[in-house]
């Protein structure tokens, strides 16, 4: 798990997908927003969604993000999702991804989730920039 501030990073669990599923993808307006690719209906267990567990690859990393109580490193309520994505081993940089779940919106999460993904070595060791395209409200 990689820590900062309120949150923690953790691998996605199969208990993470329906909530993700249903609280980030089924909002269609959001997920519009958040996403270059256009929404389409996607069932939650289908291994199509977007939360679906899968295998981790070389030019992604993908975390379930945990709000967690009392600077506790174990627990908490999922809170959203975090990528690092495009990571480009040989010019060092990555894309940043974070989206949160409608009731942890406004409450300055992002910014923990953002140190998180920097100080996190999942960029590759060496990672000398991180692109973030801000989108959304």
């Amino acid at each position: 798990m990689v820590h900062s501030g309120r949150v923690a990073l953790r691998a996605r669990q199969e208990a993470d997908v329906a909530v993700l599923h249903a609280e980030l993808y089924e909002d269609v307006e959001m997920r519009s927003r958040a996403d270059s690719r256009p929404w389409r209906p996607v069932p939650a267990g289908s291994s199509e969604s977007p939360f679906a567990v899968a295998d981790p690859t070389d030019d992604e990393a993908v975390f379930s993000v945990v709000e967690v109580a009392d600077g506790s490193p174990t627990g908490g309520e999922l809170a959203g999702e975090a990528l690092l994505w495009s990571i480009d081993t040989h010019n060092r940089s990555a894309h940043i991804g974070v989206s949160l779940r409608p009731a942890y919106r406004g409450r300055g999460l992002g910014t923990d989730v953002v140190r998180a993904l920097c100080g996190s070595t999942n960029g590759g060791p060496g990672t000398r920039s991180l692109v973030a395209w801000p989108r959304g409200p």
